[in-house]
């Protein structure tokens, strides 16, 4: 049974959150990749910087994870490599230094800044390549590809996701980070997509993850809220 974590923000005008009903009654709150992004962007805007948004998400994804024996996370670019990054950097602090793969070198202002500071603590930073192995890790990390991906799966990203769906198969526990890696953000459809045995969305659930086409990709599912905030809409 998927393990939901309901929040909500307190605010007016959340009429554009779509209602999704699980077949054990539960209501969770979802939004589209457009509506999310458009939250995202309003927060930012009036609210929270997206520095600090990053560092909740990173917060969010560190409390709901049993971390035990050696960790890697595979970092794309973008915000999700960006999560990555701080959560490695919390790890460390918390004396439990991953290490971290990185699948991308393109980097957000803001995930930049959190790869420095989890340099800075400690964690070994290494390339990703043809040649990499996930062996010997307890828990593998996803923040490769974010939720505004769709279609098929190319270069790195593609060898990184096959990586993780082998060592998934041999014992390794997987943690996917908003989204699974390769999974369409809108209607949980992939051409290859990682398989998680944990998939910690950030915000809101988006509407991808609670789809029929999501639950073969998906172990168990929960929801870390940051403090986002959805734009008002007209009455």
């Amino acid at each position: 049974m998927r393990d939901a974590v309901y929040w909500s923000a307190k605010v007016r005008g959340a009429k554009s959150a779509m209602k999704q009903v699980w077949g054990n009654g539960e209501h969770a709150t979802a939004l589209t990749v457009a509506e999310m992004r458009a939250a995202d962007a309003y927060t930012i805007a009036h609210f929270t910087p997206g520095r600090e948004l990053m560092r909740r998400a990173a917060e969010g994804v560190y409390g709901a994870v049993a971390w035990h024996g050696r960790t890697a996370i595979l970092a794309g670019g973008g915000n999700n490599g960006g999560d990555g990054y701080a959560l490695a950097g919390i790890l460390a602090a918390a004396g439990m230094p991953p290490d971290v793969f990185a699948v991308s070198e393109k980097l957000s202002e803001d995930g930049r800044f959190y790869r420095e500071q989890a340099q800075a603590r400690g964690v070994r930073i290494l390339p990703f390549n043809g040649e990499t192995s996930l062996s010997g890790y307890d828990i593998l990390v996803d923040c490769i590809l974010g939720t505004g991906f769709c279609g098929e799966v190319r270069g790195l990203a593609r060898t990184a996701i096959a990586r993780i769906n082998a060592a998934k198969e041999a014992g390794t526990f997987i943690v996917a980070v908003d989204i699974n890696s390769g999974m369409n953000g809108d209607t949980g459809e992939a051409e290859l997509a990682v398989c998680s045995d944990l998939t910690v969305s950030i915000g809101y659930y988006k509407t991808g993850l609670l789809t029929p086409a999501a639950a073969s990709y998906i172990g168990r599912l929960t929801n870390v809220g940051i403090g986002i905030v959805l734009p008002e809409t007209p009455a």
